[in-house]
């Protein structure tokens, strides 16, 4: 049997090969793997152009038709997740690319979103640097979330997560979406509220909807002209859900309190992006479902994709 060549993309960790068994398909496949990101469509094309199989991680690397078009020899891509907005869907069906996904067990970026929470009101990690950098005494005075509102934009699985660790924490938790109805708040335990009421009420804004045609710039200058100046801005979705330029402008003029983001509309975020000049937003470098846990279980069913592609079977095949 003629062996294939198998890339691993975006293992900026280098925990791929660690984390899931191998083995199973070492016999006919040869894999490498790409540790960083591709500085443009062009070089990932010169970089993958010999590979039959590629594992790709959630929106790192995108997949535009141009890319396929550049790919001959590719017959399998396997994402993590059953969803991801960078492939060209249309593109792969094609040039005859079998697109598989992988599923989640728990989603952890509801903890994460709690974490980035707890740092802008609490100044966990600032403090921390300050302690390490020799410093003694405290320089921020936090505010208590316990009795305040969280407004949560997306009251899906992960939305209602968050909704859920909130209230164990004592907020208060109102909810909006485009199709939100509150039926769907009733059953989570929640209270509806209009797009314009979420963001003139809430004192910490989350973001939980899905990036589609739809949702780009769902949250736009407007709603965040609407938010309290005391008030704070969460996003764990996905970063052009955001309006980038108008919360760039709001944090700048200090007419909110501050943001947290760990999703950009372009990552890695660019070096000279100005959001990293701003001391009024948290930023982390999509730490959303970067956890142990989840990368085994992807990595395992990207092994398992693989080999019942090799017997002509297709796991977890995404529509």
């Amino acid at each position: 049997m003629t062996r294939l060549r198998c890339a691993i993309l975006d293992d900026y960790i280098n925990l791929a090969l660690r984390v899931a068994d191998w083995s199973k398909v070492s016999d006919r496949v040869d894999i490498t793997v790409f540790n960083q990101p591709f500085a443009s469509t062009e070089a990932a094309a010169s970089a993958l152009k010999g590979f039959e199989i590629i594992c790709a991680m959630r929106e790192r690397t995108p997949f535009p038709r141009a890319l396929f078009a550049a790919l001959p020899k590719l017959k399998l891509l396997i994402t993590s997740g059953m969803r991801n907005a960078a492939i060209d869907m249309e593109a792969a069906k094609d040039h005859k690319v079998v697109l598989c996904g992988t599923q989640w067990g728990r989603d952890p970026t509801a903890p994460l979103t709690m974490g980035l929470i707890l740092e802008l009101t609490r100044n966990i990690g600032r403090e921390n640097a300050r302690m390490h950098a020799g410093e003694a005494l405290q320089k921020f005075v936090g505010i208590e979330i316990e009795g305040r509102t969280l407004g949560v934009v997306g009251l899906g699985k992960l939305g209602a997560k968050v909704s859920g660790l909130a209230k164990a924490f004592g907020m208060n938790v109102i909810a909006w979406s485009p199709n939100l109805t509150a039926e769907r708040c009733k059953e989570v335990g929640v209270a509806y509220a209009t797009k314009e009421e979420l963001f003139s009420t809430a004192d910490i804004v989350t973001v939980h909807v899905v990036l589609s045609q739809r949702s780009r710039g769902l949250v736009g200058r407007e709603d965040l002209a609407r938010m309290k100046p005391t008030s704070y801005l969460v996003n764990t979705a996905r970063g052009p859900i955001v309006d980038e330029a108008a919360l760039l402008e709001t944090l700048s003029e200090r007419k909110i309190a501050g943001a947290a983001v760990d999703v950009f509309s372009v990552e890695p975020l660019p070096v000279d992006h100005p959001f990293r000049k701003l001391d009024n937003i948290v930023l982390t470098p999509h730490l959303g479902y970067v956890t142990e846990e989840s990368f085994r279980s992807h990595y395992n069913q990207m092994v398992e994709g693989i080999d019942a592609w090799f017997k002509g079977e297709t796991l977890r095949r995404l529509a």
